[in-house]
């Protein structure tokens, strides 16, 4: 991608605002040929003077043409009517699902070992780069709709390979509920708001959503993730990626294997707590994507590493007795690990978020060579669904003319016409075979996408394989390997979202699914429902999978990270430089907050303010620091503060404070000898402190204590 990302401007002084990392699509003709830089682009409208959609100049766009001061407005204003009607038309019908969300542009870069397994250059070549646009979403919501709600986020990567382009359409969980793509119109109606009152918006806890997972127990495995803290992440970039289906890849000699694509976060995997993501809702609605653009913007870029599963392509496609066509299920990373094969940067934000984020067009059949599709039902439902999804939004088929869609490879197709054309087709030839232009174009047996050959045989009926009946061993495997506190957490959820159930029939119908996963969660379950036990046989497993537990085994980076330091005007602000020197090669990002806005110091130890306690919630901050000197000061005595800092407490985040910080901990009726509560005389260690708990992301010993309260 051509660099349009503001580095030729100087870079901001001590406490300027970052310079916006900002980057059109690669411009490419609609048939995929590059076109000439100009500066400024070509794209963009031109001149200084205001005009019709037709370039005539206008004199005026604030009073329409009427018949006299005060008489009727003329039909004959072809400005206003020009301008009216291309407001009327400026939404297009959003996204079913997900509708809400947040892209960004990037790069990805081969490692070239997965050439023992596939021929797409793309991954097979080394330090071969790709160009990338990403848009992260959440599945039920409007597009006006909260970022933090419990919810499947997407994760779909548009790869412009010069073979033409490959998406990656994907989710943060590697599993879906359903098996078979003919019921997904009927889970995502479930998911939906109820059609008499349009309400509950962005939320599955609900009664038709927990009727249909109770009533479909394939739904069972993915409602466990869907219950963790993976469904409310801290970030986008801190969120792992998953293709859900097996996909077949093949190498150059033509051998082919069965694999399954993973993003793996480079921050590590990080969530909010419940309680959280509940405030950020209503504190900050944009959050994630605030966040990313932020973070890009800051220079922090978000990467994350593709990995590949790869198994043997059997005749009977499994792998080690789990069905590979199973879009309910997952090969634990124990048995078949993963291979980190390259890795993606996203380094600028899109100019014009309509153009881009909302324009981009994914499909599963947007192939290259070396990379094909398999027999998953569901997998082969998307196939169909995509194509004619982009025909509806995109007010029809040529929607791959759109600037953030158009390949970064030749096109020559032979497809005409059509709405919204925007390639000159020349010559009078679109067909072959053909005399009339040498039979051009070409096809391409050799290099180009051929179908692997593979049997195809049976019986023409709406079948079930045996494989699929296996509902509950993966969701008891999920609920096995995860830890104490993340288990805590999912019976919390579960007990949330059925309490909010109307239908009693409901909530027995869906313990008796939990109670076929683990007795305690049921349990717990059913004592938050004020319901009884329902008796269950639970499956026997393997061994759990540490893979699928969020909780580190060692500090991860912390790039991005947010502290918020509490300061007084006449305290010390010490504290503030010293964080600010010692963690900028982290990329950690310091906040002062203060009683009020502009400055707060005296004599020439001076610190602007960030955000004002009033303007400010504990959702903002992976940390909290008081400063010495706020002891009776305005800060220490508005309300709002030791809500925050509870807040914080509550949510397992690093707590530190300087010197008389000690009684705004004290007001807030924060254990000083907590864990992940550091109480220092002064700021020496701090940053050591503070970047072991920032990169453990919460103190999970006391989200433990706290969740068994």
């Amino acid at each position: 991608m051509t660099d349009q990302t503001d580095s030729h401007r100087d870079a901001p002084g001590p406490g300027a605002a970052p310079l916006p990392r900002t980057a059109p699509p690669d411009p490419r003709s609609p048939t995929g040929v590059p076109e000439p830089s100009t500066q400024p682009d070509a794209r963009r409208q031109s001149g200084e003077r205001l005009t019709t959609a037709q370039g005539l100049r206008v004199d005026d766009t604030d009073h329409s043409l009427t018949a006299g001061p005060r008489g009727p407005v003329l039909l004959e204003d072809h400005h206003l009517r020009e301008k009216i009607t291309h407001f009327d038309h400026e939404r297009i019908p959003e996204r079913v699902v997900h509708a809400r969300g947040a892209g960004a542009h990037g790069t990805f870069r081969a490692y070239g070992n997965a050439a023992s397994v596939t021929r797409a250059a793309f991954l097979a070549e080394t330090d071969r780069e790709t160009d990338v646009f990403v848009r992260f979403s959440t599945v039920l919501g409007s597009r006006g709709s909260a970022d933090t709600v419990r919810d499947v986020r997407g994760f779909a990567t548009k790869f412009y390979t010069d073979e033409g382009v490959f998406d990656l359409v994907g989710n943060n969980f590697p599993v879906f509920f359903i098996q078979d793509a003919v019921k997904f119109p009927d889970i995502i109606h479930a998911g939906k708001p109820h059609p008499d009152r349009e309400i509950p918006q962005a939320q599955s806890a609900h009664d038709t959503f927990w009727d249909f997972i109770s009533s479909h127990t394939e739904s069972t495995h993915m409602a466990m993730w869907a219950m963790s803290d993976r469904a409310i992440p801290r970030s986008y970039r801190t969120m792992e990626g998953f293709g859900v289906h097996t996909f077949r890849v093949e190498a150059a000699d033509g051998t082919t294997s069965l694999v399954k694509f993973h993003w793996k976060p480079v921050l590590g995997v990080h969530s909010q707590v419940w309680e959280e993501a509940q405030i950020t809702q209503g504190a900050d609605a944009d959050f994630h994507r605030r966040d990313l653009a932020d973070a890009i913007d800051a220079g922090a870029f978000p990467q994350w590493e593709l990995a590949l599963q790869v198994m043997p392509d059997s005749p009977d496609e499994t792998f080690e007795g789990i069905d590979l066509l199973d879009p309910t299920k997952i090969v634990p990373e124990e048995i078949c690990p993963v291979q980190r094969v390259g890795i993606m940067t996203l380094h600028a934000n899109p100019t014009n978020y309509f153009a881009e984020t909302e324009q981009v067009a994914f499909h599963v059949d947007h192939l290259v060579p070396g990379i094909h599709v398999t027999n998953d039902p569901l997998m082969q439902g998307r196939l169909f669904s995509y194509l004619d999804t982009q025909l509806t939004r995109l007010g029809g088929p040529n929607f791959a003319q759109l600037p953030v869609n158009r390949p970064h490879a030749p096109v020559n197709d032979m497809l005409r016409d059509g709405m919204h054309q925007t390639a000159v087709h020349d010559g009078v030839v679109a067909y072959k075979p053909n005399a009339l232009d040498g039979d051009l174009p070409a096809a391409s047996p050799r290099d180009g996408f051929v179908t692997v050959a593979t049997p195809v045989d049976g019986t023409k009926a709406r079948h079930h394989p045996v494989s699929f009946t296996d509902h509950f061993s993966q969701a008891r495997l999920f609920w096995l390997s995860m830890s104490p506190v993340e288990q805590a957490h999912i019976a919390q959820a579960y007990t949330f979202e059925l309490g909010k159930c109307a239908s009693v029939q409901v909530r027995q119908n869906m313990l008796a699914s939990l109670a076929r996963v683990d007795d305690e969660l049921a349990s717990r379950v059913a004592a938050g429902l004020g319901l009884p036990v329902p008796a269950g046989d639970v499956p026997a497993v393997g061994e759990p999978s540490p893979a699928l537990s969020q909780v580190p085994q060692s500090p991860a980076r912390v790039d991005g990270r947010v502290v918020g330091v509490l300061v007084a005007d006449d305290g010390d602000l010490a504290v503030v430089s010293t964080l600010r020197s010692a963690l900028a090669e982290h990329r950690v990002v310091v906040r002062v907050v203060a009683a009020h806005g502009g400055e707060v110091g005296s004599g020439g130890v001076r610190e602007t303010v960030d955000r004002t306690i009033l303007a400010t919630r504990s959702v903002e901050y992976d940390a909290v620091v008081v400063a010495d000197g706020t002891a009776g000061s305005p800060l220490a005595a508005d309300g709002r503060t030791p809500v925050l800092l509870q807040e914080a407490y509550r949510h397992g985040k690093a707590i530190a404070v300087v010197g008389d910080g000690t009684e705004l901990l004290h007001a807030a009726g924060v254990a000083a000898e907590a864990p992940g509560v550091h109480v220092l005389p002064d700021d020496n260690g701090l940053d050591v402190a503070l970047l072991h708990d920032l990169g453990m992301h919460r103190s999970w010993e006391r989200l433990m204590a706290l969740a068994q309260a």
